[in-house]
C-alpha cells in the first residue's frame, strides 16, 4: 500500500557527510552529558520506599508531592495507580529513616490533607536490588545489540550488521543523553521503552537495507552507481515508513498527553526513539554502508562464462 508515491529519487547520500558530522556532533554531546552529569535515576535502581494509598476522592497530586518535598525528600515521584483515586508514591532512601517509619511519616501528612485517606501498601526497595536492576538492564541492551549485529551479519552481509547496530545504538545514546541533559528521570519504564525502540530501530533499517539488497540484484539498476542505488531503496520505502512511523508517533503521543505522569516518561524515550529511528536508518546507517565501500559484488555473484568445451559452454 502506497499513500505517498515518491516518483523521482531523493539524492540522501549527497548530503550524508553533513549528516553524519550533525549525528557525530550529537552522539558526543550526549555521551559528554553521560560521562559528566550521569543518569538521573529513579527509586527503582537507587532504593527507597514505595507507598500505595487511595482516597475516596481523586486527590490532588501537587498538594501531596509538595508535602513529601515538605518533610524531608526533595524528589518525589507521585502518580496515580490504576484508578484517580489510587495514588503511588515513590520516595529515594533517607538516612535514619526506615519504611515504617517513612510509611508513618507519610500518612501523618496526608491524614492532614485528607483523613480519610487509606495505606494499601508499603514495599522497600534496597539499594543493593536496584544496582542489580541496572545491571541486568545493561546486560539486555548488551545481547540485542549481540544479536542485532548476528543476524544481520548472517542475513545480509557484515557491513550491513556494522551499519544497522552503529545507527540503532545511537539511538540509544541519543535517548539517554536527553535523561541526562535534561536530568529527566530514568525508572524501569524508561529502560523498557529503550529495549523497545532498539528492536522498532532494528526493524526499519531491516526493510531498508533488505532494499538496498534487492536493488543491487536488479538489473534495472545495474548503471547506477552505490550511492544512487541506496537513494533509490530509501526512496522506494518512504511511504511505508510514513505510515507506520506516522501511525505509531499518534499512539505514542496521545500517551505523552492524556497518559499522565505515570506514562510521561516512557512515551517521551518512545517519542525520541521513533524520531531518530527514522533519522538513524536513513541518515546513519545507510551513509555507513556508502562509507564501508559496500559494492555490488558484495552482494551479487558475478557471473562466470564457461569456457569452450565445458559443460554449459557459452558459443
Amino acid at each position: 500500500m502506497e499513500f505517498f508515491r515518491i516518483k523521482k529519487d531523493i539524492p540522501f547520500m549527497r548530503y550524508a557527510l553533513i549528516f553524519n558530522v550533525i549525528s557525530l556532533v550529537t552522539f558526543l554531546i550526549a555521551v559528554g552529558s553521560l560521562a559528566t552529569r550521569g543518569l538521573h535515576l529513579g527509586v527503582d535502581f537507587t532504593g527507597g520506599t514505595v507507598i500505595e494509598v487511595t482516597y475516596q476522592q481523586p486527590p490532588d497530586l501537587n498538594q501531596i508531592r509538595e508535602r513529601m518535598v515538605k518533610i524531608g525528600f526533595s524528589d518525589p515521584s507521585v502518580q496515580n495507580f490504576g484508578t484517580a483515586r489510587d495514588v503511588l508514591i515513590r520516595l529515594p532512601v533517607k538516612e535514619g529513616l526506615t519504611s515504617a517509619k517513612v510509611s508513618e511519616t507519610v500518612m501523618t501528612e496526608l491524614k492532614q490533607l485528607d483523613a480519610a485517606v487509606q495505606l494499601q501498601r508499603v514495599e522497600f526497595v534496597g539499594p543493593q536490588v536496584g544496582k542489580e536492576l541496572l545491571e541486568n538492564g545493561a546486560l539486555a541492551l548488551l545481547f540485542v545489540s549481540a544479536g542485532i549485529v548476528g543476524y544481520l551479519w548472517l542475513r545480509f552481509e557484515w557491513k550491513f550488521g556494522v551499519s544497522a547496530i552503529v545507527a540503532n545504538l545511537h539511538d540509544v545514546v541519543i535517548i539517554l543523553g536527553c535523561f541526562s541533559l535534561f536530568n529527566w528521570e530514568f525508572s524501569l519504564p524508561v529502560l523498557a521503552a529503550v529495549l523497545a525502540i532498539l528492536g522498532y530501530s532494528v526493524n526499519e533499517s531491516v526493510v531498508v537495507m533488505d532494499r538496498v539488497r534487492e536493488n543491487f540484484r536488479n538489473r534495472k539498476y545495474r548503471h547506477m552507481t552505490v550511492p544512487q542505488v541506496i537513494d533509490a531503496a530509501i526512496t522506494s520505502t518512504m511511504s511505508r515508513t510514513i505510515i507506520t512511523h506516522g501511525s505509531t508517533q499518534l499512539m505514542v503521543c496521545s500517551m505523552l498527553i492524556f497518559g499522565g505522569e505515570t506514562l510521561h516518561y516512557f512515551a517521551l524515550a518512545l517519542t525520541i526513539g521513533i524520531m531518530f529511528g527514522i533519522y538513524s536508518s536513513v541518515l546513519v546507517g545507510s551513509p555507513l554502508l556508502m562509507w564501508l565501500g559496500l559494492t555490488r559484488e558484495d552482494l551479487v555473484k558475478p557471473e562466470t562464462v564457461a569456457k569452450p568445451g565445458e559443460d554449459g559452454a557459452v558459443v
